[in-house]
């Protein structure tokens, strides 16, 4: 583990040092007191009602969303830390002090398990988001019957986006299914917005899709609301950096262009 940490670099240990640094200030606080030294008399057992109230006024998800606008009680679940509460923004997560003061931006890793908890957590949103989206809403490349399924966001002007594209016959060959999200890079009231829209707006989506991204001019007219607004807010809220972005079944993003093969067999590991 030690080794591998050495490759992480400075900056992106600089959230593990800070908690290490909160979690040493609080074992430090637990210690013994000094040989000699009066012990405090115990305190009385609190009632079951009180117990009760104390519960309910312990809870910090009131006071955080006091001090962050914009945010609900239920947006906060508790960290593997005490005292440390993960907030997530989409699939953007941050953790912060119970007191609402401090705030960590970087990922949480379980030293004894190697596990970027972080991570994990962002495969969940991830898929939740991508499960919200109803396949009548996607424009779909499917083998008759796919051993795979992976959704990827698409740019219909984008460069590795054709390449993928190009190549949409041997992922089916391989009995991976491709669902195809919106995400014209360039935004609103764009050329290539304009493209996603025409495409969806086509009787044949898929060979309007093919087409369009062989460099064609779709000739058809706007059919009123489109997905394109949601799936490209929704890749927003995802985190994407660009396209084509690749979302597996356990939730992993692929960031890029990725060959058949290659997918194939990262898939295999992966499962439906």
């Amino acid at each position: 583990m030690v080794a591998r940490m050495k490759h992480l670099g400075f900056r992106s240990l600089l959230p593990l040092l800070a908690v290490a640094t909160a979690v040493g200030g609080v074992a430090a606080l637990a210690q013994p007191s000094a040989p000699g030294a009066a012990a405090a008399p115990a305190a009385a057992a609190p009632t079951p009602v009180a117990a009760a109230g104390a519960a309910k006024a312990a809870d910090p998800r009131a006071e955080l969303t006091r001090k962050i606008p914009g945010t609900k009680p239920e947006d906060f679940r508790q960290s593997p830390i005490p005292g440390l509460w993960e907030l997530a923004r989409g699939a953007d997560i941050v953790y912060v002090t119970a007191d609402g003061k401090y705030a960590l931006a970087g990922d949480l890793y379980e030293i004894a398990s190697d596990t970027n908890v972080s991570e994990r957590r962002r495969r969940e949103v991830r898929l939740d988001l991508i499960n919200s989206v109803p396949e009548s809403q996607m424009v779909v490349f499917s083998p008759k019957d796919p051993k795979y399924t992976v959704t990827v966001f698409t740019d219909i002007d984008c460069g590795y986006c054709r390449k993928l594209h190009g190549e949409i016959a041997r992922y089916n060959e391989l009995g991976i299914r491709v669902r195809y999200l919106f995400y014209p890079r360039t935004g609103p009231n764009s050329e290539s917005w304009d493209k996603a829209v025409a495409v969806w707006c086509s009787q044949n989506r898929n060979d309007a899709l093919t087409r369009a991204k062989r460099g064609e001019d779709l000739k058809v007219a706007k059919c009123g609301k489109t997905p394109v607004d949601h799936d490209y807010e929704l890749g927003q809220e995802i985190g994407l950096r660009g396209t084509p972005a690749i979302l597996l079944a356990n939730g992993d993003m692929l960031p890029g262009y990725v060959p058949p093969a290659t997918l194939a067999k990262r898939l295999q590991s992966v499962g439906r």
